[in-house]
């Protein structure tokens, strides 16, 4: 335990310095909350609910640090070391290369929460959103999601051949989320169209759920999103790691 604190200790360090993760995971989410909360305020506009429009937009926001740390920072971290061989030095030591992977997991879990935590703070007190849902339902709906961006990206990492491969499918497969599943912009301002488009990607099911459940829904009306994200997350890890069974970790 003393040596996987040691490491993940070196990791959060690493995390800090990454100006692009650290910037949009805790950052950028508290800038457009600034931003969007200026605009439109927090004014009940949801179909007579009293949901305020910041209400819907923080946990919209959580799933965009989601989709940082888990379809960015981690795959990107995993893939630079393992082109740098990072993990084949570690290999040769009694640390080995899983403690270093379980580490990075780690971190990037811990700063999700961090990232949420940040962004409800400054909700509540900026904006007073309303919580309807209980501890519980939100929990567990955070951590569906969380294991669900971060089992694609882990696919994603597996899928990449190399350091760039990875950069190019997380850096596309992310910015088309984020800007499609309604991570950034509430959903009802799509036209259509786009509002189809949205219904086949992952990160959509993951704004659906978490702004169900911080507006009171019980976990079984979302039966749905919960069947998406868990099935997500049980063929993303399997694939991916069959895919790594598949890779020479010595190169």
């Amino acid at each position: 335990m003393k040596k996987f604190m040691v490491i993940c200790n070196m990791e959060f360090r690493l995390f800090a310095r990454d100006f692009f993760g650290f910037f949009f995971a805790l950052v950028f989410p508290l800038l457009m909350l600034f931003l969007f909360g200026g605009i439109f305020g927090n004014e009940p506009i949801y179909d007579g609910s009293g949901m305020g429009m910041m209400d819907m937009t923080v946990p919209a926001y959580s799933v965009m640090v989601i989709g940082v740390t888990g379809l960015m920072s981690l795959p990107l971290t995993i893939a630079g070391y393992h082109e740098k061989k990072i993990y084949k030095r570690f290999d040769a030591t009694p640390v080995g290369k899983k403690s270093i992977i379980s580490a990075q997991i780690f971190v990037n879990l811990v700063m999700t929460l961090v990232g949420t935590v940040i962004l409800l703070t400054a909700g509540k007190l900026l904006y007073h959103i309303q919580i309807r849902g209980d501890f519980i339902s939100i929990s567990l709906s955070l951590l569906l999601s969380i294991a669900s961006m971060f089992s694609l990206g882990f696919l994603l990492t597996a899928i990449g051949q190399d350091s760039k491969g990875t950069n190019i499918l997380c850096y596309v497969v992310y910015f088309i989320m984020l800007f499609l599943s309604g991570a950034t912009l509430p959903d009802r301002m799509f036209p259509e169209t786009m509002k189809n488009i949205s219904l086949y990607l992952p990160m959509t099911h993951a704004v659906d759920l978490m702004q169900g459940v911080f507006a009171g829904d019980s976990l079984g009306l979302h039966r749905q999103e919960l069947l998406i994200l868990g099935s997500l997350t049980l063929i993303c890890t399997s694939v991916g790691a069959a895919l790594y069974g598949k890779k020479d970790w010595t190169k």
